[in-house]
C-alpha cells in the first residue's frame, strides 16, 4: 500500500513538472481499464491487486507530450524517462511468468501489469494527441 501511495505521489509530481494537459489526464483514465483488460492475456495470472500497472501508464502518459511536443531539454527528459521505463520493463522479464517474487517485497509482482500499463498509456496518450489535432483542424 505504501509503495502504491509513493508511486501515486511520484507520478503526480512528474505530471505536474511535465505540465501535462487535460487530454493527458483523460488518456491516463482511458489507460486504466485497458491496462487491466490486457492482463486477461495471461491465463495463469489468477488474481491481481494494486496500482502498479496504472502507475506505469501514468509515467508513459506524462512522458509522451515531452517527447511529442517538447523541445530541447524537455524532449530529452521525455526520451530519458521512456528509455528508463523500457529498461525497467525488460529487466523485470515479463516473459518468465505471470508473477515474480522480488527480494524485499512481501508480495509477488505481475510484470505483465507494468508492460500493459506502459503500452496502454502510450497508446492512449498518442490517441489523445491525434484527437486534439483533428479537433484543431475541424475548428479552422
Amino acid at each position: 500500500m505504501l509503495a502504491n501511495l509513493a508511486g501515486c505521489a511520484a507520478v503526480a509530481a512528474f505530471g505536474a513538472a511535465a505540465s501535462v494537459q487535460p487530454r493527458s489526464v483523460w488518456a491516463w483514465l482511458a489507460a486504466w481499464p485497458l491496462t487491466h483488460v490486457a492482463l486477461a492475456a495471461q491465463p495463469l495470472l489468477l488474481h491481481y491487486g494494486g496500482l502498479s500497472g496504472v502507475l506505469h501508464a501514468g509515467v508513459a502518459v506524462a512522458a509522451w507530450p515531452l517527447v511529442a511536443d517538447g523541445r530541447g531539454r524537455r524532449r530529452a527528459i521525455g526520451w530519458a524517462v521512456l528509455a528508463g521505463l523500457m529498461v525497467k520493463l525488460v529487466l523485470e522479464r515479463p516473459w518468465v511468468g505471470p508473477t515474480q517474487a522480488v527480494a524485499g517485497w512481501d508480495i509477488a509482482i505481475a510484470p505483465l501489469a507494468h508492460v500493459s500499463g506502459a503500452l496502454s498509456g502510450l497508446l492512449c496518450a498518442a490517441a489523445a494527441d491525434l484527437v486534439a489535432a483533428i479537433r484543431r483542424r475541424a475548428i479552422r
